[in-house]
């Protein structure tokens, strides 16, 4: 490792803020290993209990019917397809009655974009799970189904969650982020809505009172520099909003895509987790993805910087799509968080505490002793 690189880990370990060419310089000469100890030393500075938290969570993916035709998806089928689908509410609300029976606080709702759907099918959707299951947090849509529901109605972003909100919408995730440069956009999903459109969504969620999750898309055809500056750009959003509550980067699955770029490997995936907890020092969680790099890897990945372990997910699909396919329940996740040395908390999506795995249960917060960062009022 350079001298500079050392220097900067340094200067990340002090908590002083990363340049953008600090960021690529790590990314392209830091040691993995010392770059993922300083990740390591960050995250406990600002989680001091030591715990791996997840959520018990369920992906419904309403339809797969999509007018974006991105060369990295293998789960959109176009618009009349045979193979294109749309779920019924009844069918919906089964899936959600599941979630709920396990224990389940979080239900993810995504699918294509499909301009014929009106504002009103997704009203309905989030006002009806909460007349059945109030107490079911809905994290659900994307920056482009936003974008789709306001090409399509001719309203503002923020007049379209305001009524999505409304109806029952308590936060969005951040998916269709990909690589948020705009070069890279036009190579790989040229018909989605722009790096700048997408900034757009999140910044009117945010105005609306939502918070988001952020995320990235990596292994594509962007350089290391791209991906810095994507981490820089989700960072001035944070220090202008607050709304983004957690970070969450997965590779590319090039498995029956147009898109054929080598595989990013396990060490890209542990160098880019700790280059983000050190670049986004304003977003308080960064979570392992399981889902697309396997339970071993992201079991590593909570010593290279993560705190989260994310979701139990239930009838994950898309990914799947693939063919990359992994299951892990509830009890191999405790199993894989207590083997990362940390302690296995169950939380909600606001990342509030509902329960410990350390011997005894805890349903206050405040045990936890890890730093709380206040919501904008």
């Amino acid at each position: 490792m350079t001298d500079r690189a050392d220097q900067i880990l340094e200067k990340a370990l002090a908590g002083r803020r990363l340049t953008a060419e600090e960021g690529t310089l790590l990314h392209e000469e830091a040691d993995l290993v010392a770059l993922g100890h300083t990740a390591d030393q960050v995250r406990r500075r600002l989680h001091p209990k030591n715990l791996g938290t997840f959520v018990v969570d369920r992906n419904i993916n309403y339809t797969n019917a999509c007018v974006a035709d991105c060369s990295f998806c293998a789960f959109y089928r176009p618009p009349g397809h045979p193979e294109a689908y749309r779920l019924p509410t009844e069918e919906i609300l089964r899936r959600v009655g599941e979630l709920v029976s396990i224990g389940g606080t979080q239900v993810l709702l995504q699918g294509g974009l499909d301009p014929s759907l009106p504002l009103s099918f997704y009203e309905e959707i989030c006002r009806t799970i909460k007349a059945q299951f109030p107490q079911v947090h809905v994290h659900s849509f994307s920056a482009p189904e936003i974008d789709t529901i306001a090409q399509a109605t001719g309203l503002g972003y923020r007049e379209v969650f305001d009524r999505l909100k409304r109806a029952g919408l308590d936060s969005m995730p951040g998916g269709g982020a990909e690589i948020l440069v705009e070069r890279v956009r036009q190579a790989v999903s040229p018909k989605k809505l722009s790096a700048a459109g997408w900034f757009a969504v999140h910044l009117a969620a945010h105005e609306a009172g939502l918070k988001t999750t952020c995320t990235m898309t990596y292994g594509m055809v962007e350089t290391a520099a791209e991906r810095v500056e994507h981490l820089v750009r989700l960072r001035e959003l944070q220090d202008q909003t607050g709304g983004f509550r957690a970070f969450i980067p997965w590779s590319f699955q090039r498995g029956h895509t147009v898109l054929n770029t080598p595989p990013a490997g396990g060490m890209e995936y542990l160098r880019l987790i700790a280059l983000s907890r050190l670049m986004l020092d304003n977003v308080l969680n960064v979570q392992a993805g399981w889902v697309t790099e396997g339970p071993k890897l992201a079991q590593l990945a909570l010593s290279f910087g993560a705190n989260d372990f994310g979701g139990i997910l239930i009838d994950e699909v898309v990914v799947g799509a693939t063919g990359m396919i992994y299951r892990v329940d509830k009890e191999e996740a405790l199993r894989l968080i207590r083997g990362a040395g940390r302690i296995p908390a169950q939380r909600n999506t606001k990342y509030e505490i509902l329960r410990m795995f350390d011997g005894a249960d805890s349903n206050e917060e405040s045990l936890t002793g890890d730093k709380v960062f206040h919501e904008p009022r």
